[in-house]
């Protein structure tokens, strides 16, 4: 979809405007894919602007470039404040979507990099309405399973969210359009489901819940781990376990989560209905959870919330 500008983006310790925010052709990230992201949601609620777990993100963000040697020179509660600032100076307190990324820049080509040297860090915000298309919330979209497998283990840390590992989600991204679905699912090389290009995976069958275990080479979303916690608060079971290919033809419901895609549900896999072929009940009692964390019906009982106005960044342990 086409990007929304705003007017400012955060870059190396600032607000500039958004066309300034530039770098050099030869910065290592554009060669060698040495990036590592996140995305954040931001929601106007009755209490104001809020960062959907803000904090955890960002922490997030830190976790990805230990585990590719890049070197942030700023500290959390600075990155975090200036999440908000974009945010604010944008004009943006109706609603957002935040991307922090820092980068191995301009100084050295070679595959390695520098790695003393520190990264690059900038953070935009702009208006994203929903990921998967309009209704897609309510309706619910088509996927296909991809022909592309999830890197192994050992290979691609699929616990960072970096650039480079989204090469392989392009690939199934551009399958399953050219196809004609919404998304696509990849499986892991064991030949289990492992998540969608850009989003995780949730199955139900009589009652339960099931998603794939971290060991399935996903990313560990944050959006995922907000289901679990309201699945379990509601009293569904969630089962982390291997799911075999054939599942999804035969479950009851099945959804998708992400930052982007937020909660959402899948109507067809390989154009098989999944259940009656419409969102089904459990996934729209989620939804109403997750999306009344938003409208004030959901409690917050976690502190996911964090208000874009305040000063005070809260801090508390990043859930896993």
């Amino acid at each position: 979809m086409p990007l929304k500008t705003s007017k400012y983006i955060w870059h190396e310790g600032k607000l500039v405007p958004w066309e300034q925010a530039t770098v050099h052709v030869l910065s290592h990230a554009l060669h060698y894919g040495s990036s590592v992201f996140e995305g954040i949601r931001v929601y106007k609620t009755p209490t104001g602007a809020m960062g959907f777990r803000l904090t955890d993100h960002m922490r997030r963000l830190y976790h990805s470039a230990k585990i590719y040697r890049i070197k942030i020179p700023f500290a959390l509660d600075v990155l975090v404040e200036a999440c908000r600032d974009v945010v604010r100076e944008n004009g943006l307190l109706n609603g957002a979507y935040i991307r922090p990324i820092a980068f191995r820049g301009y100084g050295e080509m070679g595959v390695a990099g520098n790695i003393d040297q520190p990264a690059t860090v900038s953070i935009a915000a702009w208006e994203w309405g929903s990921y998967l298309g309009e209704g897609a919330l309510e309706q619910g979209v088509d996927v296909c399973v991809s022909s592309w497998q999830r890197v192994a283990p050992n290979t691609v840390p699929a616990l960072a969210k970096a650039g480079g590992n989204y090469l392989s989600s392009a690939l199934v991204t551009l399958e399953a359009r050219r196809l004609g679905f919404a998304e696509g699912l990849a499986l892991n090389t064991a030949g289990f489901v492992s998540e969608g290009a850009g989003e995780n995976l949730f199955v139900i069958q009589n009652g339960k819940i099931y998603t794939p275990p971290v060991a399935s080479s996903i990313l560990s979303g944050l959006t995922r781990n907000t289901v679990i916690q309201l699945a379990e608060q509601a009293g569904i079971e969630v089962l982390e376990q291997n799911i075999p290919r054939e599942l999804l033809y035969i479950a009851d419901e099945v959804f998708l989560t992400g930052t982007a895609a937020e909660l959402t549900p899948v109507r067809s896999v390989d154009k098989i209905p999944v259940g009656e072929g419409k969102r089904g009940p459990i996934t729209e009692k989620l939804q109403k959870q997750f999306f009344g964390l938003f409208d004030g019906t959901t409690a917050d009982r976690w502190g996911w919330l964090e208000p874009i106005v305040d000063q005070k960044a809260r801090t508390r342990p990043m859930a896993v």
